[in-house]
This record gives structure tokens, sequence and C-alpha cells, in this order.
């Protein structure tokens, strides 16, 4: 049930971020934003752990999303993560372990990519 989800949201775009962090909240998640990936490992670290990891997969000066995504996982594995990116980039989208969605994209496309990973996470277990 998204009203249980715990998104955590990270793009260094803030306009992309704040809008889909309304989208999100607005669809009854609760959702923290993080535009680079100190400020999301912080939260990953905290009290309340994030059932997803939406991230971009490129963002300039910063670890990348596929790396921020295996440091989330060291440190929490059961969360499910859904990649974003803008641009071409399939060498990185042949590694990554969820769903890559291009942007831009719609908070009904993120929110079916969300709960399709959800879902399979859960059927791994």
């Amino acid at each position: 049930m998204p009203a249980s989800r715990h998104i955590l949201l990270v793009d260094d775009d803030p306009v992309f971020l704040a809008s889909m962090a309304k989208a999100l909240r607005l669809s009854r998640y609760r959702v923290t934003t993080a535009d680079h990936f100190s400020a999301a490992l912080n939260t990953v670290e905290g009290v309340e752990k994030p059932d997803v990891l939406v991230t971009d997969l490129v963002m300039p000066r910063s670890v990348n999303g596929l790396a921020l995504a295996r440091m989330v996982r060291l440190r929490h594995p059961p969360v499910a993560t859904v990649f974003l990116t803008g641009y071409n980039v399939p060498a990185v989208e042949q590694e990554a372990f969820g769903p890559v969605l291009r942007k831009p994209v719609e908070p009904a496309q993120l929110i079916a990519a969300i709960e399709a990973e959800c879902a399979r996470r859960a059927g791994e277990t």
C-alpha cells in the first residue's frame, strides 16, 4: 500500500525533485528528498529507513546513482530501487538492479515502477 511506503528520492535537479516529491506525496507516499549522495546516505542511516530508493543514474559532480544504490543496499538490503535517467547510458543501465525510467517521467509511470519493483522484491524473499 503506497501510504505505508517511504520513498527516498535523489536527484540533483531541484525543480524535478520538488515536483516529483509533491506528486508522490499527493499519492500518499512518505517522501524524503536528497540532492546528492551524502544526504541520501544520511537518510538511510537514520531512524526511518526508506522502502524504496528512486535515484537519478547520472548526477554531475557526485557519485552516480548506481554506486549510490549499491551503498544504500549495503546499509539497508531490503530497499527496492528505481533508477531515472535523461541520458542514453546503456552500459550503466545494464548494471542496474531495478527498473530504469527515461526522463521526463510522469508520476503515474514512476508509481507503477515503484509498485512493480516492490512486488518483485517481495517475491524474492
